[in-house]
């Protein structure tokens, strides 16, 4: 039996986010870090115009999962497994100490850079609901074209699928997807074609500035979201993070990683809850929340609760 701090990805994001974030002398801590970093007030990344952007989207949702982490990690025991989507991965990674935050706002910052000057423009992804993956897979072959690409980008539950390529090929597959009988194919809040091979130029560049930042081995078990195991050593860590961003994202493998551990707490941190709703399929739904949707006091008791029962 254990505890999982799970932290969302692109998509989550909201305006006012930090802003909303409670005052907390962690909180504070992580704010103040991240301006020292970044030469700037955080405060002024979460406005709707600044969000537009995804460098500042990817570093809000990493000050927010850190931030709120931290909160929880003063007033509690510590999680047995960490996991992010995405660019979530980041924040579990600083939280399981193998990355320090300071670095990982550097390296989030470049991330952010490198896959909006990919593609500035004509990309995006889109979520399929209420088909199973064999059906979602042939209906990419079919579509793809060189000229207007499309990839199989998340696997977030057994009929919630997410694909990543052209506004053409995205608007054609949608059509088809909803002529099959899909519950839904809607284009998301990302104008990046994130989790294909579209970025691997990106991920090959970001990989180098690894080169400057110190890894250490994961202090709490770190599951990959990408190839749902646990990652031990540094150099794993590294190429799962810097590479993330041109690989698929297998989420609901990785909860069923989780599930196999003996999870039966999960927590989202801040911001969302779209990952409490996936979990809520594979994990006991009653030891699934959400940091936006439950009191701190709250999950100070639960955590101490499931402590209780390792020991």
């Amino acid at each position: 039996m254990s505890t999982l701090f799970q932290f969302p990805g692109q998509g989550a994001q909201r305006p006012g986010m930090l802003h909303a974030l409670p005052d907390d002398a962690e909180v504070r801590r992580t704010l103040v870090e991240a301006a020292a970093v970044l030469d700037l007030d955080p405060l002024r990344l979460d406005s709707a115009q600044a969000l537009e952007h995804t460098r500042a989207v990817q570093l809000c949702l990493l000050i927010a999962g850190v931030a709120t982490a931290r909160l929880l990690l003063s007033r509690g025991p510590a999680p047995q497994l960490v996991a992010g989507l995405s660019i979530g991965a980041y924040a579990a990674a600083v939280v399981a100490e193998a990355l320090d935050f300071a670095d990982a706002l550097r390296l989030v910052a470049r991330r952010g850079e490198l896959m909006q000057a990919a593609y500035p423009s004509g990309y995006g992804m889109l979520a399929i609901l209420g088909l199973g993956r064999g059906a979602v897979e042939r209906l990419v072959a079919d579509h793809h074209r060189p000229a207007a690409p499309l990839y199989l980008a998340n696997a977030n539950a057994e009929q919630q699928y997410v694909v990543a390529g052209s506004d053409a090929g995205l608007a054609a597959l949608a059509e088809a997807a909803r002529a099959q009988g899909a519950a839904a194919a809607k284009r998301l809040a990302m104008s990046v074609p994130s989790h294909c091979p579209l970025l691997a130029e990106a991920a090959q560049t970001l990989d180098q500035a690894f080169a400057e930042v110190e890894l250490r081995a994961p202090r709490l078990a770190y599951l990959s979201g990408t190839s749902a195991r646990r990652l031990v050593r540094a150099e794993q860590l590294r190429d799962d993070l810097a590479f993330n961003m041109a690989r698929p994202i297998e989420w609901h493998a990785t909860l069923e990683a989780a599930c196999e551990r003996g999870v039966r707490l999960a927590i989202e941190l801040a911001p969302g809850s779209v990952l409490s709703q996936l979990a809520k399929r594979v994990l006991p739904a009653a030891g699934v929340l959400a940091w936006q949707d439950t009191h701190p006091d709250t999950l100070d008791a639960l955590r101490r609760e499931e402590a209780a029962r390792l020991d």
